[in-house]
């Protein structure tokens, strides 16, 4: 056992007196020692019930002969930080799970991880931790929060930030906001659309390092802490036959997860995030993987935002591995992937029947026959750029139109809530990547007012920074190079005509090559905004976003 390094032979007997300390008798150290790593917190509603979710898991340990101990993560609620300078802090978050999960998993000596996560950035910083230890790991999510309910519609988080647009239209009252305010986010859980949180808790369990469920099972039903139950069992499992990460997240599995991305149509931040995972695992990865594989991938799923149904209809449906046994009909799912239940994907979707073909559709009858992300390259952004095709209209598919540059989202903001921003036009969003945001920004707040005021079928956005997976329309960001790294979107001026082909992946700026190389001698990378603490530390070492801005020293 790993363990035995912390507690095992006559030198160890001063690490044992400390764990007497912590009230564990010598039979529950002879036993492994299993690190279960909670996000709870009392500041993010997705994380508000952990504690019940950690209790359960530990009960499965004990069941199957393990000792259970117990430490939290950091988590930032992205719905919470958005807007201000907490977005900043978000995806660099992620980094800090990682390397904390680093920390403990080898300091205390643990022989098997629980990771009990729930949104955002905390789902990949633990698969990313968990990829970079390689010692047996399972992923037991809180689960989705139930759609809210108004007038008789589901309703999300995304028709909170569409509102303030809509009253800033003088479309919506302040009462009916109000009223909206109390009962879109309906309860404890990640929020209810297929937003970052609840895209990678499903593609998690397309990886393989999560049991079925993991993604859908609503937050609040009990049949949560019964799959808690049986991942502290199943763990047991894994450290006897010291079945890894690296075992389970392979190119196929990796693969299987870029085809239910497409088949749901889940957030860009995927695009982000399978990388980060794939560098910490070792296996090769790189955006051209996920248009090779939209191409052949049919979008099965509209979920919010892109359409009316929520996580919890996905659940009733037969959940990700009804998708997944809708994509293995034609053969695009490799079934010989290893998963955390001890069996290929192959086997565990072989029962299984999609039991409502109106949430997934069937594979003879999807809403595309490509998916619903997609990488585009041009001149704009040479290393690629990533868009929710899904959630996309018909008509903005193909658009062209004249440029109307910001430095920044706050500045954006602005102008959109000062009814500056026209119809046809292209908002160009820049110095919010990774290394000149920092941090790079999710930028929900402008989509969502554009939304709300009407204009997400008439403009397009584009940004170095990226979107949350509650954005809808033409959103277009990861633009790499980045402006901080002299992208040619830091040459971008007012007026510049923007060529967008969502169809042939396609983002050319209409300029010519000998202007472009005239601007780029004058340009000068405006001076960092923020000099001190982590995220300065964190600019100097963050990768592009085509690379999933991940550290590298």
């Amino acid at each position: 056992m790993r363990s035995n390094s912390v507690k095992k032979g006559l030198e160890r007997a001063p690490h044992r007196s400390l764990f007497k300390a912590l009230g564990l008798t010598d039979e529950e150290m002879r036993r492994p020692l299993i690190g279960i790593v909670n996000a709870k917190s009392e500041v993010v509603p997705g994380h508000m019930h952990l504690d019940k979710i950690a209790e359960a898991v530990k009960s499965g340990v004990r069941i199957a002969g393990g000792t259970p101990m117990e430490f939290p993560s950091i988590g930032v609620c992205d719905g919470i930080a958005m807007g201000h300078i907490g977005m900043h802090y978000s995806l660099p978050s992620r980094e800090l799970i990682a390397d904390s999960l680093e920390s403990m998993a080898l300091a205390q000596g643990f022989d098997g991880l629980v990771l009990i996560p729930n949104c955002d950035k905390i789902v990949p910083g633990m698969l990313m931790g968990a990829a970079r230890l390689n010692i047996p790991t399972i992923v037991c999510s809180g689960g989705p929060m139930l759609a809210g309910r108004s007038n008789g519609s589901g309703i999300s988080l995304t028709n909170m930030f569409e509102a303030v647009g809509a009253v800033q239209a003088g479309k919506m009252t302040e009462n009916e906001l109000y009223s909206l305010e109390n009962s879109a986010c309906a309860s404890c859980g990640s929020c209810s659309g297929m937003f970052t949180a609840n895209s990678m808790n499903c593609l998690t369990e397309a990886i393989g390092m999560a049991l079925p469920g993991n993604g859908t099972i609503p937050a609040v039903y009990s049949e949560r802490l019964r799959h808690a139950k049986m991942s502290g069992m199943k763990i047991m499992e894994l450290v006897g036959k010291d079945l890894k990460p690296r075992d389970i997240i392979t190119s196929d599995s990796l693969h299987n997860a870029l085809s239910v991305d497409m088949a749901l149509g889940c957030s860009t931040n995927s695009m982000l995030h399978l990388p980060a995972i794939a560098y910490e695992a070792g296996v090769p990865f790189d955006l051209d993987m996920a248009n090779n594989i939209s191409e052949e991938t049919p979008n099965l799923c509209k979920l919010a935002p892109a359409g009316n149904h929520f996580v919890e209809d996905l659940y009733a449906a037969g959940g990700v591995y009804a998708v997944m046994k809708e994509l293995s009909k034609k053969g695009l799912i490799k079934e010989n992937s290893i998963t955390v239940t001890g069996k290929t994907i192959g086997e565990n979707i072989s029962g299984v029947v999609n039991l409502n073909p109106a949430v997934v559709r069937t594979i003879d009858n999807p809403y595309s026959s490509t998916g619903g992300i997609a990488v585009l390259k041009g001149n704009l952004a040479p290393n690629g750029s990533v868009v929710k095709r899904s959630a996309v209209a018909e008509n903005m598919l193909v658009h062209e139109g004249p440029a109307r540059v910001f430095d920044s989202e706050d500045d954006v903001i602005k102008a959109i809530l000062g009814g500056q921003i026209n119809k046809g036009e292209v908002v160009v969003i820049r110095y919010e990547g990774p290394r000149g945001g920092p941090g790079m920004r999710e930028m929900l707040m402008p989509t969502s007012v554009l939304a709300g005021m009407g204009l997400d079928a008439d403009v397009a956005l584009i940004t170095d920074g990226r979107f949350s997976g509650a954005t809808r329309g033409a959103c277009i960001g990861h633009v790499s190079p980045e402006a901080a790294d002299g992208g040619t979107i830091a040459l971008v001026q007012d007026g510049d005509i923007i060529s967008i082909n969502m169809k042939t992946c396609s983002l050319n700026l209409k300029v010519s090559d000998e202007e472009l190389e005239r601007r780029r001698k004058n340009w000068a990378c405006p001076p960092p905004k923020i000099k001190t603490g982590y995220l300065a530390r964190y600019s100097k070492f963050v990768t592009s976003a085509s690379e999933g801005a991940v550290l590298k020293v």
